[in-house]
């Protein structure tokens, strides 16, 4: 136990200690600001500030820890415009409202308080889990950097919300840690498991199959474990959106009812083009524009090529570098709500490596002033602005 608590506290208490304080100033401000009172408690209202964490996506994972699936493309009376079928709970993958069912049925904590039970205690499992990574690269006070970059990131007020990127991470991060220590049979699995959380784990099933074809091409790997991880890994996701294709009646409901009821489709980078332009010169005229929130969704997007650079000249394993690019150029070419990107860059951990191993070197008071600075600051811009100036 005293070696767990010596191997673990520090991660824990480092990630604890930045969150609790960023969740502090997030919740202040809601208090202060006192516009949470005045929306719906589906549109980032409530009756406490702390409601405002269930809502918008949290919403539709109460409701369907609640109340399951009933997947259907039911089109909208006499709609001619971007939306044009009614939304549906099934764009919305399974694994974490599951969770969020069976914590709700073990402790009674109803499905907010077991949506963000489970978001927590998934976060502080992602975190040791960038630890980890981070750690077989640059040493364990890298890691604990790490872990202090992922808790400020811009999109991280999602950690700690009834939203599912907690879970995601957490997966992510130790599926590349079996690949960096050779579990294939055990990232295979954990990239499966992924793959019900979110649709972008086909990035990640991706990564792991290029992992394990360079440890073969070297004669580091026979086949057989490899080559299993490869056909289990991207299972969950494919099952996941059979079952909606097949419950809709068509192969590509998913995607159908993506595009007609949440506008968010696969388009090549065109409405991110589009932001990306617009933003700069004060124009804010394209589809789902949000201000406050576009302008830190813009600085992430500039900001990631840059680490990525980065990353790559540390020439990290490969499952680090493919899951990062994929993962970037997928959500680069989507249409969906531009400020929503730093929410969506949230997994892509590997991010935040090259800096932990610069950062390394500073004193501890020096990472205590540059860390609990921005994790303050993170209770505006990953808190405040994205769940009550934006849509998260």
């Amino acid at each position: 136990m005293r070696r767990l608590a010596a191997e673990h506290g520090p991660v824990l208490a480092t990630y604890g200690a930045l969150k609790l304080a960023g969740f502090a100033v997030f919740m202040y401000l809601l208090d202060a600001a006192g516009d949470f009172r005045d929306k719906h408690p589906r549109f980032g209202g409530g009756e406490h500030p702390w409601d405002v964490l269930g809502s918008w996506d949290g919403w539709w994972y109460q409701q369907i820890a609640l109340h399951g699936y009933d997947p259907a493309l039911e089109p909208v009376p006499g709609a001619t415009g971007l939306i044009t079928l009614e939304g549906n709970s099934a764009a919305f993958f399974p694994l974490y409202p599951a969770l969020m069912r069976m914590v709700s049925e073990v402790t009674g904590l109803g499905p907010y308080g077991s949506g963000m039970a489970v978001a927590v205690v998934a976060s502080f499992v992602a975190a040791l889990g960038i630890h980890a990574v981070t750690a077989r690269l640059g040493g364990r006070r890298a890691g604990l950097v790490a872990v202090g970059l992922w808790a400020v990131w811009p999109g991280s007020g999602a950690q700690w919300a009834v939203y599912s990127e907690s879970v995601y991470t957490a997966l992510a991060a130790w599926a590349c840690y079996a690949v960096l220590t050779k579990r294939w049979l055990t990232a295979g699995v954990l990239v499966f498991t992924a793959g019900l959380a979110r649709p972008t784990a086909v990035t990640l099933a991706t990564a792991l199959a290029v992992a394990g074809l360079v440890a073969v091409w070297r004669r580091r790997e026979r086949l057989r474990r490899p080559l299993a991880a490869v056909l289990i890994a991207p299972l969950g996701t494919a099952g996941y959106l059979g079952w909606v294709g097949y419950r809709m009646g068509e192969w590509n409901g998913y995607s159908t009812l993506q595009d007609g009821a949440w506008a968010h489709k696969f388009d090549y980078g065109r409405h991110t083009l589009d932001v990306l332009s617009s933003v700069p010169v004060g124009h804010f005229d394209y589809l789902f524009a949000m201000p406050f929130e576009d302008v830190v969704g813009v600085g992430v997007v500039l900001l990631v090529p840059v680490l990525t650079v980065l990353l790559v000249r540390l020439r990290p394993p490969a499952v680090l570098v493919v899951y990062t690019v994929l993962s970037y150029l997928m959500v680069m070419g989507t249409q969906q709500i531009f400020g929503n990107v730093s929410r969506y860059l949230l997994p892509l951990f590997p991010l935040v490596i090259p800096l932990a191993l610069a950062m390394r070197r500073l004193r501890v008071p020096s990472l205590a002033v540059v860390l609990g600075t921005a994790a303050l600051a993170s209770g505006s811009y990953a808190g405040y602005v994205l769940f009550e100036l934006g849509v998260p």
